[in-house]
């Protein structure tokens, strides 16, 4: 965790030594949380990494994971995003966000969904942006590197905050995604575990479990749902979020 902390705060590149390298997820879970400690960034919240089944296989990881939002990397829409944010990648997830307005302490019983609802006070629309320190980001996956390296979170963008969320059928809100003017992909919202609130929930569980919890004013922002983007320096990326809201990011 060291290595990984240290190429964080330094924002170069790090090799990871083969008898370090490991796909036991409990000692891969073990070194995101050593990473963050060590960094201790003011913290704004949290994603959720590999929500979607596609993106599981695609890494490789057995189910989905965490990462913390710095507030270091949070910024409200038009966002024009700094060169020296990123180390190695943009990777630029379109998702859907919620923002809580009450804790959800840790307890013996699972959180429902329906509590769950109850502490949210905004959805919004977001771009979810991943890097590592690691050069091959599909390479880091033979031992879960961008997982280790806090889920690959680097930087959260996030549009218009709607109180009144539950008039959306989120599971088929549509996301478009456009490069320079130019139409990518599209996706929906069903892709985070069929619903961002399924999400939103698993990510409450997650640190209920682990004597952790979800804070009144943290963001979390529920998974990809139009897998993964690598845009570049200079690249300018629109998601059009239909009813739910626009988000507008330049890669300076």
């Amino acid at each position: 965790m060291q290595i990984i902390a240290r190429g964080r705060a330094e924002r170069h590149t790090v090799f990871m030594p083969e008898h370090l390298r490991t796909r036991h997820w409990d000692s891969v879970m073990a070194v995101l949380e050593g990473v963050n400690a060590r960094l201790a960034w003011p913290a704004a919240g949290w994603k959720i990494g590999a929500a979607a089944k596609e993106i599981q296989e695609a890494e490789g990881v057995p189910e989905p994971m965490p990462g913390r939002l710095s507030q270091r990397g949070i910024y409200a829409s038009p966002a024009v995003l700094p060169r020296d944010l990123f180390i190695n990648y943009r990777c630029s997830e379109c998702e859907f966000a919620f923002r809580l307005g009450a804790d959800l302490p840790p307890r013996p019983a699972p959180y429902t969904e329906a509590e769950v609802a109850e502490t949210v006070v905004a959805l919004m629309p977001a771009l979810e942006i991943g890097d590592t320190v690691f050069a091959d980001w599909y390479g880091a996956s033979n031992y879960l590197g961008s997982t280790m390296d806090n889920g690959g979170a680097a930087a959260f963008v996030y549009g218009p905050p709607l109180a009144d969320w539950r008039q959306f059928d989120l599971p088929n809100a549509k996301i478009d995604l456009y490069l320079n003017g130019e139409h990518i992909k599209s996706g929906f919202g069903r892709a985070a575990m069929g619903h961002p609130l399924t999400s939103l929930t698993w990510m409450a569980n997650w640190l209920r479990r682990r004597g952790q919890m979800l804070r009144a004013g943290d963001f979390v922002s529920t998974g990809t749902c139009t897998g993964h983007f690598f845009a570049a320096p200079g690249d300018h990326l629109e998601v059009d979020y239909g009813p739910i809201g626009k988000i507008s990011v330049h890669y300076a």
